[in-house]
């Protein structure tokens, strides 16, 4: 039986793209039960192909005995764009088929919240100033009233 693509959905995080994998369903039956494909093989490997400009990059092999699960590819350079195709086998079982490509822009949706955050954080901070400069201007360390001599008054 050939074990067929996985699902494969990848989002962008800060420098990195964080990939989800769906493992294949399999075809396998007991007692009426559709068997995962960690039911039969209880560990499976995968291998994650990553694409850029600057070519074609395979991760090193990875296991887990998880139906779905996560991995972050890191250090990816922002704003760039990067494909990763998913490979699924099993020690008894080498045939497969690779998922489709899909792609998405490292550090993009991220870098839009860092932003927002920063000038909250800006406005934030101009506020306490003022605030902390109105205390003490009302404390009178700031021009502080004249005050003229008695004859004058």
């Amino acid at each position: 039986a050939v074990l067929g693509p996985p699902e494969v959905n990848i989002t962008s995080c800060p420098n990195c793209i964080n990939v989800t994998i769906k493992l294949p369903t399999s075809h396998f039956r007991d007692k009426g039960k559709l068997l995962s494909l960690t039911d039969i093989y209880e560990e499976l490997d995968y291998d994650i192909t990553l694409k850029s400009l600057d070519g074609e990059h395979k991760r090193p092999r990875q296991k887990t005995t998880e139906e779905v699960f996560s991995t972050v590819i890191e250090e990816l350079y922002p704003s760039r764009n990067y494909c990763v195709s998913v490979v699924v086998t099993a020690s008894l079982n080498r045939h497969f088929t690779p998922s489709p490509w899909k792609c998405v822009t490292a550090d993009l949706e991220a870098r839009q919240g860092y932003h927002e955050v920063a000038v909250a954080g800006a406005v934030s901070v101009a506020l306490i100033i003022a605030a902390v400069l109105k205390c003490v201007h009302a404390a009178g360390f700031i021009l502080p009233k004249i005050s003229f001599p008695q004859t004058l008054v």
